[in-house]
């Protein structure tokens, strides 16, 4: 770590949380340098759905580079961007009756919105955006305008302007509903609240705490952007691509976005690659309106398309991630009765799970603990205090419980260390 630590810039947040160097990785196990091995609950903050290095993955990408394929081609047109535009539309848009063009702004979930984001006002011909309360939508400036963590804001060094925020699904704890809220506002011409291009909104947020929308009100946002003329875009970056389930996250809820975005486990082996879905009608982009030097890495169209093939043929992995969600849940709410002084809310959908702590200080203990053992989990939420269980799509029922046993040990040894293990 010396190495690390003397050259690389203070700003850097994982590797304090997770201090080894590591070398290799496999499914959803990590191996560092001194031969620790790690069982991963992580998944590279939803960039690894499928775990590390995939066997056919892997082996395209293999072969792809052996036989020189394009590596680097800006938007022009390869064999890879074909190929993988191609599956996508068979074995994601059309099952789904969905009709998008697909846009490859940038290789970043960030780029992602930025495009989306600068797309909606230009079609509405106006600059607002609304966001909600515990929202997450990148470290660029217009997706920081977005984002309502308040360190994320300031660091920025700008005002973020062009932005309306407003409370999400469940935000207060009185059970009010926001979308009436949000509603009232729309229709009050002394509200104060100007016309928006658009809605940006999470389905789950992770970042802000694994919060989950209720599909009615899912629902009902779609409504009051289709009856005041706004686009509707939902970010998918973090809990689409399977990780609730379903490809994407918003498919339950029986929504129709105007734009999509996804990155992270699109490439389906970490590479990066993000792309933007829009609706035909929206497609008025110049051409080279919106460009960046790393549009489109074919690399991650290899691996992309490889993982379009062996995981969404069928939806055998979406009744798996299911199973598995329920499964460890229900295990979560087990340890946490069998210890009556951790006092915890289980949220999220699918595999995008979290444990949000009482005592938010307990959240960053418990993931301390566990990397002790052996597992890598991380934190989300505000003070950290949501324990988030993210485990690689792929994992195994033996793999979760492994895990969970871990998490249990780690919350016993909390308790302990507070004097609140006696008698749970």
């Amino acid at each position: 770590m010396d190495t690390i630590e003397r050259l690389e810039s203070q700003v850097r947040a994982y590797v304090r949380s997770f201090p080894k160097v590591f070398t290799e990785a496999r499914g959803n196990r990590l191996t560092a340098r001194d031969g620790t091995r790690y069982l991963d609950f992580f998944s590279g903050a939803g960039a690894l759905n499928y775990g590390h290095n995939d066997v056919a993955m892997k082996r395209a990408l293999l072969d792809y580079i052996q036989r020189d394929g394009i590596n680097h081609g800006l938007d022009m047109a390869t064999e890879a961007k074909e190929t993988f535009l191609a599956t996508f539309e068979e074995v994601i848009l059309k099952p789904r009756g969905m009709d998008y063009k697909l846009q490859f702004p940038g290789p970043t979930g960030t780029n992602a919105v930025e495009a989306a984001l600068k797309l909606a006002r230009k079609v509405k011909g106006c600059s607002r955006i609304v966001h909600f309360t515990h929202g997450f939508h990148g470290m660029t400036l217009g997706s920081m305008a977005v984002t309502a963590n308040a360190a994320v804001r300031g660091s920025a060094g700008v005002g973020l302007d062009d932005a309306v925020l407003m409370p999400y699904s469940h935000y207060y704890a009185d059970g009010r509903d926001t979308a009436k809220d949000f509603a009232a506002l729309l229709e009050d011409d002394f509200s104060g609240v100007d016309k928006p291009a658009a809605v940006i909104v999470e389905t789950v947020q992770g970042e802000g705490g694994i919060n989950v929308a209720e599909f009615a009100w899912l629902r009902e946002i779609e409504r009051l952007c289709r009856e005041h003329d706004m686009l509707l875009i939902v970010d998918d970056i973090q809990a689409g691509i399977g990780r609730t389930g379903p490809f994407f996250s918003f498919e339950p809820a029986g929504i129709s976005p105007d734009i999509v975005t996804v990155a992270k486990s699109l490439s389906g082996m970490g590479l990066p690659l993000a792309m933007v879905l829009l609706k035909p009608e929206l497609d008025i982009w110049e051409p080279g309106e919106h460009t960046g030097t790393f549009r489109g890495n074919n690399q991650a169209f290899v691996t992309g398309t490889a993982a379009l093939e062996i995981y969404w043929r069928d939806d055998a992995l979406e009744k798996e991630t299911l199973r598995k969600g329920e499964y460890v849940r229900e295990r979560l709410a087990t340890i946490m009765a069998e210890h009556r002084h951790f006092e915890a809310e289980i949220r999220g959908r699918g595999l995008f799970i979290g444990l949000a702590c009482e005592r938010a200080e307990f959240g960053n203990a418990i993931i301390d603990k566990c990397f002790e053992r052996g597992l890598i989990m991380e934190t989300t939420g505000q003070a950290d205090g949501v324990v988030k269980v993210m485990p690689p799509l792929i994992s195994t029922d033996a793999d979760l419980d492994e895990g969970l046993a871990i998490i249990e040990d780690a919350i016993e040894a909390v308790l302990d260390k507070h004097g609140l293990l006696t008698g749970s």
